[in-house]
Order: C-alpha cells, then structure tokens, then sequence
C-alpha cells in the first residue's frame, strides 16, 4: 500500500484467489498489491479481499490512503502485528493494570452513575464468562490488578491469529480499555457500543463545557477509528 498521495496508476482493483490456495490477493490490472513494506499481501478470505480491492477501486485521481481503513489494518497485521507478536500481546496485556473501566470518578454523582451503567457489565462478564476479575477503584490513584487475571487476559489475547491480533490492538489502544477490545471480539458489545462505553468521559465533558474543536475532532477521531475496526473485524468473521 502507498504511504504518500500519488496519482491513481491502474484502471481496475479486483480480488483473485492465490495460486497456491492459500487465501486471496488484491491485484491492480493483474498486479498483486504488496504492503507498505514490501511484503506479500495474501488475506486469509476473499470477504476481506473484495472489501479491500473495492477501497481501490473507489479512489479518484489521487490515491489517499487514509479512506482504506481496512487495506490499513490488513497491512498493519502483516507488516507491524507479525513480526512483532510478543511485543503486541505484552502491551495489550499491560492495558488490563490500568484498564479505563476500572479507574471511575469520585465526582459527580451523575458522572459515577454514568460510568458504572455502562462499564461495569463489561467488568461482570469478563469475570462470569471469562474468568478475569480486576480490581475497580477512584480516582487516579494506581490500584494493583491480580497477577492471575492479567495471566488471564494474556491468555485470551495470545489466541487470537494475526489479523484477529491487530483488531484488538486497534481497539484496545484507541478506547484505553483491553476489557472494552475482548468485549468486541467476543461479541459482547457492537463497535458503536464500544465506542460510546470509550468516549464516555470525553461526552460528559462536552455536555457539561460545551464544544471545544479540538475535544470534537479527538472524540469523532476515535469514534472513526473504532467504527472502522469494527467493519474490519465483520469481515474477518465472514469468513
């Protein structure tokens, strides 16, 4: 995939399954699409390849990369999540001693009662469905997560393939939450519930200071991010 704009180079994307078998390309005139490194671009169904070859084909005189979100995230797998998995599952473990669901406020009333609607049926079934219970607390004051649960959590995290991998990541990152990312991949919660249970201060506080450009953009930012990841995983599931 491309890193910079440059001038649209094909006439045709389409989607072809590989000779060996193996899983499904992306390929521009007949040429097979590569990744931002260089690497070979095979996709594990061709759901996820003739979304990405449509992304291709959507593009107009000048090729953006930034509206292919899921030729993103299929390259990302690839090229970054692959050849670095330990690191990936460490920090997405590391996510589950500072959780977002487990770090609520002390104040407002209506603010406590907000969070705990929407964050504590996520931390109940990750303990009844999944075994992992963390430690919920005010403030931000660090509080110690069990050794077991995070155990736990590097356990469900280190199941996941590659391009499964990078879904959690994405989610996990941008809503600051592991709990919220499982929550996803297991079906639990949509993306559109993932985002607002992530983005749930960040609303209260423009309901409460009204607009700030900068707090919009960072909210609708995050929400594309999340929406985007969860379209990506429909079509890894589609498979």
């Amino acid at each position: 995939m491309v890193t910079q704009t440059i001038s649209r180079f094909y006439k045709k994307a389409d989607a072809a399954v590989d000779d060996s078998g193996a899983g499904w390309r992306v390929q521009l005139d007949g040429r097979s699409v590569k990744t931002p490194a260089k690497a070979d671009f095979l996709l594990p169904s061709e759901v996820l390849a003739r979304e990405i070859a449509a992304e291709w084909d959507a593009q107009g005189e000048k090729i953006l990369p930034h509206t292919m979100p899921i030729m993103q995230r299929a390259a990302t797998a690839i090229d970054r999540v692959r050849p670095n998995r330990p690191t990936v599952v460490a920090e997405l473990t590391g996510y589950g001693r500072s959780d977002l669901l487990c770090y609520r406020a002390a104040f407002p009333e209506d603010l406590i009662e907000r969070q705990a609607k929407a964050w504590q049926p996520l931390l109940d079934w990750v303990a009844q469905e999944l075994g992992i219970e963390l430690v919920v607390t005010e403030g931000v004051m660090p509080v110690s997560q069990n050794e077991d649960a995070l155990a736990g959590i590097q356990s469900l995290i280190d199941g996941f393939d590659d391009y499964y991998l990078t879904a959690l990541h994405n989610l996990t990152t941008v809503s600051g939450s592991v709990i919220i990312g499982l929550a996803v991949m297991h079906g639990r919660i949509s993306a559109q519930q993932a985002s607002e249970c992530a983005l749930l201060d960040e609303e209260y506080s423009i309901e409460q200071w009204g607009d700030d450009a900068e707090a919009v953009e960072r909210r609708d930012r995050h929400r594309a991010e999340i929406l985007a990841t969860g379209r990506y995983l429909e079509l890894l599931m589609a498979r």
